[in-house]
């Protein structure tokens, strides 16, 4: 036979192992709280650093384009400035603008000598230009005034401004060759499909070096923008 007292004993045992169903249900609902309150914390900690992320992202984005449109800008001025820093100084072959009076009464160191001059035109990469000397080279003596002319004409359809900046070859004799005029000391303006020819007067300096006997002069003839 069973004894009735060991019965009650297991049935006791087996209860305080297993425990209740509301002892299980209240476990788990404080489980479930506990990640529920876990995830609201990681959520609300993400949000100021994602905003900060954000923000951080703006300011480097907003540097950036400074950065670019300065560059764009400082790009824009460079052309006019390196230009008139070299038609001043000589450098990179840049000529110089004197008045005509003064070599007027110039006189020269060998009457004898002569300088052969050659002009090239040259359009700029993607210019809608026809470009060209009146004469491809001259025969010159150093202090005498000479003249000749460069012919230019807009090819688009549009009427556009065009500049002419000038080099001599070589470098050297960059600041020996003066211009009296020059239709590259302004912007020309053209017409759709219109063309003329643009002067220029020049006078190579007698102090030329004497080892110096060609000189080339170049011009290259590009769109320029409108004055504001």
């Amino acid at each position: 036979m069973n004894d009735p007292n060991n019965t009650n004993a297991n049935t006791t045992g087996n209860t305080n192992a297993t425990g209740t169903p509301a002892d299980a249900a209240v476990s788990a609902g404080a489980d479930a709280a506990g990640q529920s309150f876990g995830h609201n914390s990681s959520s609300a900690a993400a949000g100021p650093a994602k905003e900060s992320a954000m923000r951080k992202h703006g300011l480097v984005s907003a540097k950036l384009l400074a950065i670019a449109i300065g560059m764009f800008g400082f790009g824009y001025l460079m052309v006019p400035i390196y230009d008139i820093i070299c038609e001043v100084t000589g450098l990179n072959g840049k000529t110089g603008r004197v008045a005509a009076s003064e070599y007027e009464n110039v006189a020269l160191a060998d009457p004898d000598r002569m300088i052969t001059v050659e002009f090239v035109g040259i359009v700029n990469a993607g210019g809608s230009w026809e470009f060209k000397p009146e004469v491809s080279r001259m025969q010159v003596k150093p202090g005498v005034t000479y003249n000749t002319s460069f012919f230019a004409k807009n090819l688009s359809s549009q009427p556009v401004v065009g500049q002419a900046s000038p080099s001599v070859s070589p470098a050297t004799a960059a600041k020996y060759f003066n211009k009296t005029e020059c239709f590259c000391f302004t912007r020309q303006e053209f017409d759709a499909n219109s063309g003329r020819d643009m002067g220029i007067v020049f006078v190579i300096d007698p102090e030329l070096p004497a080892n110096v006997d060609l000189v080339t002069l170049s011009y290259t003839f590009f769109r320029s923008q409108p004055p504001a």
